[in-house]
């Protein structure tokens, strides 16, 4: 059943870190759905402001419709009550209306709506896209501006007129110009939500545009220090996240551009080297190979120096 109604779902995910799982795979490319369970308990263990399951760093570009029903389902009975759900909704309107509306009937509490697949689309097409998804589900919808979904700020702040349930905008593509004038047109009626790639990069700038909250990838393998770098960006605390991007940050964003796709598969790679593996990632992602493996090692063991003292000065 969903606890969050929209307003109050916007207010919530705008306060805290946002989790991005990864999908649990076996050996032959199969949903694990018993470890994703168990991986969602993990993760909302800890303060975070939303989980959104099977979403880009949970692959859903490689899931068929019954495997993102299943993962959540999974998220929803997993998660506690206090903790949002939202689920993905994507590929064309007919598709993305049926995924949200399911994402609904599994309760959860809003839903992610990915770009239309493989084709172009003006801003009046995009305006239709999101209504169309917004008028047949009662969830919030956050929009994911990225790709080739880039919505103009008028287009989105005709959506929001005409669209009570339509709660956020997730920004996928760094054009802080267009971010100033959405922001500028729509003020706190949405929820700002970074989402490039390794988010933490681009998470102080943004904070100062109203962007308050973001999605970490990293936060699956290394949620201590996924969180005090949250803290820190939050706090304005210019000089600890410049330290924290400098020995950690930096040196994984550039192991994840070896290669593209990486953005998944180093936090897949993350997952083994902490203990927690979620299996391989499904083609056409690759894995890292034994040399950048060892590289992340260091990131992740730079990470974990790091992260005792940052407690303490959060405490």
């Amino acid at each position: 059943m969903t606890t969050f109604a929209p307003d109050e779902l916007a207010g919530h995910l705008g306060s805290g870190l946002l989790s991005f799982p990864v999908s649990h795979f076996t050996e032959n490319l199969a949903i694990d759905e018993t470890a994703y369970r168990e991986n969602i308990s993990r993760l909302t263990s800890y303060e975070v402001a939303g989980i959104f399951a099977a979403g880009g760093t949970g692959e859903f570009f490689s899931l068929t419709g019954g495997e993102i029903s299943t993962l959540v389902r999974a998220a929803v009975a997993s998660a506690p009550e206090n903790t949002p759900v939202l689920a993905p909704a994507g590929l064309g309107s007919m598709q993305a209306i049926d995924m949200a509306q399911d994402a609904q009937a599994a309760g959860a509490d809003g839903v992610l709506l990915f770009p239309p697949y493989l084709t172009e689309a003006s801003g009046d097409g995009l305006r239709e896209y999101v209504r169309a998804v917004c008028r047949n589900t009662e969830l919030g919808v956050v929009v994911y501006n990225r790709a080739n979904a880039v919505y103009p700020a008028d287009a989105l702040a005709e959506i929001a007129e005409a669209c009570p349930n339509f709660i956020g905008f997730k920004d996928g593509v760094g054009d802080l110009e267009a971010i100033t004038r959405i922001h500028g047109l729509l003020g706190d009626r949405l929820v700002y939500i970074g989402g490039l790639p390794t988010a933490e990069l681009f998470a102080l700038p943004y904070l100062e545009l109203g962007v308050t909250t973001y999605s970490s990838a990293i936060f699956n393998f290394l949620p201590d220090f996924a969180l005090a770098f949250y803290r820190a960006v939050r706090a304005r605390d210019t000089v600890t996240v410049r330290r924290l991007l400098n020995d950690v940050v930096l040196p994984y964003a550039a192991i994840r551009d070896r290669k593209p796709g990486y953005a998944v598969s180093i936090v897949k790679a993350g997952m083994r080297l902490t203990g927690h593996s979620a299996g391989p990632v499904r083609p056409p992602l690759t894995e890292l190979d034994e040399t950048e493996v060892a590289l992340l090692s260091d990131v992740v063991n730079a990470a974990n120096q790091l992260t005792p003292a940052l407690a303490t000065a959060g405490s």
